[in-house]
C-alpha cells in the first residue's frame, strides 16, 4: 500500500487487461480494495474515473506521467547493491515480464506491490493484479 496521507497525490499509469491505458492521479488506491478513482491528465477538471482492480493488468506509480519510451527494463539486479524483499520474476499474460522485489507476495492474494529491479526505471512501484499473469516465481 502506497499511503502518504490523504492530501497526496500519485502519478500512475493504469494497465488494463483488455490491453486499455489510462494515465492521471490517484488518491484513494489501496490494496485490496475493490476500487479506486483516477482524474486522467488529459482532462483534469472531469470527474474521476472509478477503476475496477479486478479488471487490470497492473497499476505502475510513475516517476513522470510522460515516461521515456526508447528505455528498456532491465531485468535483472545490480550485485553492488542490497536487495531489501525478496526477488521475484512475473510474466503478464500478454507477454510482458518485470523483475523486481516484494515483501507481500503470497499465492492466493488478489494482488501485490513490487519494486522494479531497474533503478532507471520510471516506475517507482507496481502493484501486480495476480489474475492478470500467467507466471511468477521467486529469484
Amino acid at each position: 500500500m502506497i499511503d502518504r496521507g490523504k492530501d497526496m497525490q500519485n502519478r500512475i499509469v493504469v494497465r488494463y487487461q483488455d490491453g486499455r491505458l489510462l494515465k492521471g492521479i490517484t488518491t484513494d488506491f489501496i490494496a485490496g480494495k475493490e476500487a479506486f478513482h483516477v482524474t486522467e491528465t488529459a482532462s483534469p477538471s472531469a470527474k474521476p474515473v472509478e477503476v475496477q482492480v479486478s479488471k487490470l493488468k497492473a497499476v505502475f506509480f510513475v516517476k513522470d506521467l510522460l515516461g521515456n519510451a526508447h528505455h528498456k527494463e532491465r531485468l535483472d539486479f545490480d550485485p553492488s547493491k542490497p536487495a531489501p524483499g525478496r526477488k521475484i520474476f512475473v510474466q503478464f499474460k500478454d507477454g510482458e515480464r518485470i523483475v523486481g522485489l516484494t515483501q507481500g507476495y503470497k499465492p492466493g492474494r488478489d494482488g501485490f506491490f513490487l519494486v522494479p529491479a531497474d533503478p532507471l526505471s520510471n516506475n517507482e512501484r507496481i502493484y501486480v493484479v495476480t489474475s492478470s499473469t500467467q507466471e511468477i516465481k521467486f529469484l
